[in-house]
């Protein structure tokens, strides 16, 4: 999907500082000259286009509840069922394949750890291959918004 002129002044305006006001859609709407309308149905279009993977706050999870990185060896026919699956988690917010023995990586957050757990044993039980549960021990910020030009 190409991205218009005024997609990427929105993307770039929501990456950071989205602004914690009642009527959120209304500021950035008087700032990029449209409606609010057209930016949640622009956001709405982006995602289902696979522009963009979600809108969302990202939260500091040692605060609001518990989480892990996990993996999973999946032999390569199988990565998109066994993905699929795995998306299928309200807790699980992303995954990604990588070229290595545990080529399935995700990360589960959930309220507590039980919660968490809950989940890793679920994707277990279905799918009989190796798991690697791997909690932060120290975290880091990573800035990962970028400009879109």
């Amino acid at each position: 999907m190409k991205l218009s002129d005024q997609d990427r002044k929105l993307l770039n305006k929501i990456q950071k500082n989205f602004p914690l006001h009642p009527e959120p859609f209304k500021l950035l709407a008087e700032e990029l000259a449209i409606s609010e309308q057209e930016i949640l149905l622009r956001l709405q279009e982006l995602e289902s286009q696979q522009a963009i993977s979600r809108f969302g706050a990202v939260f500091n999870h040692h605060r609001v509840g518990s989480s892990t990185l996990a993996a999973l060896a999946v032999p390569e026919q199988e990565i998109e069922e066994v993905a699929a699956f795995v998306n299928t988690f309200v807790e699980v917010n992303h995954n990604y394949q990588r070229e290595h023995d545990y080529n399935l990586w995700f990360v589960v957050n959930a309220t507590d750890q039980s919660g968490v757990e809950r989940v890793l044993d679920k994707i277990a039980a279905k799918f009989d291959y190796p798991l690697l549960n791997l909690p932060m021990v120290k975290g880091y910020h990573i800035d990962l918004g970028f400009p879109l030009w």
